[in-house]
């Protein structure tokens, strides 16, 4: 999916929409994103100066994203929007920095309704940089 796509699917826009592309997808099942990280990002003007860090919780958000993706390209859940509704097991394992290509993994390990969880996975190249636990629910807006 291109950005075009994804906008199609989920509501999220700049400054705030942290996927790029959706390389595989498998509806309501899994997604790999794709986020090219850019000194261009307004969160690098204050984390840090002189020394630019994507910060965790924003990688954590990508990867809410990619589950979003995955979720709601399903037919039945189209035109819903996910909201975040737990962090759970989270390692922030090294840092992104501008000029990184972030590469979004993420699984639905269960779902019950309108609730659910994934299994996330972040990296830089082959290097782990967080993984966890996300769960979420599913709204009509």
């Amino acid at each position: 999916m291109d950005i075009t796509q994804i906008q199609e699917t989920i509501p999220h826009r700049y400054p705030f929409l942290l996927v790029d592309r959706i390389l595989d997808i498998q509806e309501g099942v899994r997604a790999v994103g794709l986020k090219n990280v850019t000194i261009n990002e307004p969160f690098f003007n204050g984390h840090f100066p002189g020394y630019p860090v994507m910060p965790g919780v924003l990688i954590a958000e990508a990867l809410a994203q990619v589950a979003a993706v995955a979720m709601l390209s399903s037919e039945g859940n189209r035109g819903k929007i996910g909201l975040l509704a737990g962090i759970d097991g989270f390692r922030f394992r090294d840092q992104v920095k501008p000029g990184d290509t972030l590469l979004l993994e993420m699984e639905i390990t269960r779902m019950k309704g309108t609730i659910g969880k994934g299994r996330g996975v972040a990296k830089v190249g082959e290097k782990i940089v967080a993984e966890g636990e996300l769960m979420f629910a599913l709204a009509n807006p």
